[in-house]
């Protein structure tokens, strides 16, 4: 059991009893961004973010059989997760979503225990809730959310280009709490336009809201995109190795202790990037952040001390 931070495979094992893993599955779809301006977000590569997925032309069945077995051999796995990962997976017709979503679990069989949707707040509508809470009823699974938020800062989201504000985000997140559902929040610390600060009222926001789950990422930079452009030229700055593991601690620091971490940093891909995790492996990013924070005493939630009135404590 870490405990730093609330990790993500303690969780999944103190719930369903087993090593569970996800199983990727990318759809041949895009994104209401990208089709609003024919860029998306000004990181996004035409990949989107399955640059390690089975191409979008595979039917989702041998999806999930060829990763299921990859995992079994590799891990050891004996419960899934199926996730509809790469770009927003509620962007098309509720019909169209519900043939994805009977398709994904006509091979259960009983081994996936969870349904995971990575989609965007501004494609969150009752249809397609009612259709995973219906999926839920009927074959008994766990049904998680996963939101790309980012940050809280509406000034960074706007030189992102992302193409909706934290208020899109909130109103999400009060659906999705309608039917129950988990929610996680995709979260980029070291966006170019961010410092500590919104780092620490990020925390705050998402344990307000008492979201479920958080996933960081580090920045990585793909050639060809506006991004790209930006730091070649030299118009942005990235933060450096030694700041992103600060950063990512005070974020924890200020989370709620009950927010479950799916990861603190992520694999990026090396080729066709002109930035990726400071030339460094994650793992180690990842080693060095969990040093750090027990060589200094810190962990998750240790600022957490500012929701419920914390001006009148004093006075209860």
């Amino acid at each position: 059991m870490n405990t730093l931070y609330n990790r993500y495979s303690d969780y999944l094992k103190n719930k369903y009893g087993c090593s569970v893993y996800k199983l990727p599955i990318n759809l041949p779809l895009t994104c209401p961004n990208r089709d609003a301006n024919g860029l998306g977000c000004v990181f996004c590569g035409e990949a989107g973010a399955g640059f390690e997925a089975l191409p979008s032309t595979t039917p989702v069945s041998e999806q999930l059989l060829a990763n299921a077995k990859k995992m079994r051999e590799m891990y050891k796995a004996e419960k899934f997760i199926a996730y509809f990962q790469n770009f927003t997976n509620t962007y098309m017709p509720p019909k169209q979503f519900a043939v994805y979503i009977k398709e994904a679990m006509a091979l259960t069989q009983g081994e996936i225990v969870e349904i995971a949707i990575s989609t965007r707040p501004d494609c969150i509508a009752t249809p397609y809730l009612e259709i995973l809470n219906d999926a839920r009823e009927k074959y008994g699974i766990s049904i998680s959310i996963e939101l790309g938020l980012q940050t809280v800062s509406y000034h960074s989201l706007v030189k992102v280009n992302r193409g909706h504000t934290l208020a899109e985000f909130i109103d999400a997140v009060m659906q999705i709490k309608a039917y129950g559902f988990d929610i996680c929040t995709h979260l980029i610390l070291n966006l170019p336009w961010d410092n500590d600060l919104d780092a620490v009222e990020t925390a705050k926001v998402l344990a307000a809201l008492k979201v479920n789950q958080v996933k960081l990422h580090a920045l990585y930079i793909l050639k060809n995109t506006p991004l790209a452009a930006q730091y070649l030229s030299g118009e942005i700055t990235l933060i450096s190795k030694e700041e992103y593991i600060e950063r990512v601690i005070t974020f924890l620091e200020y989370l709620s202790p009950d927010i479950v971490i799916q990861r603190i940093i992520g694999r990026s891909p090396l080729n066709g990037s002109v930035f990726s995790n400071w030339g460094t492996s994650w793992w180690k990013i990842h080693d060095a952040i969990q040093e750090k924070m027990t060589n200094e005493g810190r962990k998750q939630g240790r600022l957490c001390n500012y929701l419920g009135g914390s001006a009148v404590k004093k006075f209860l």
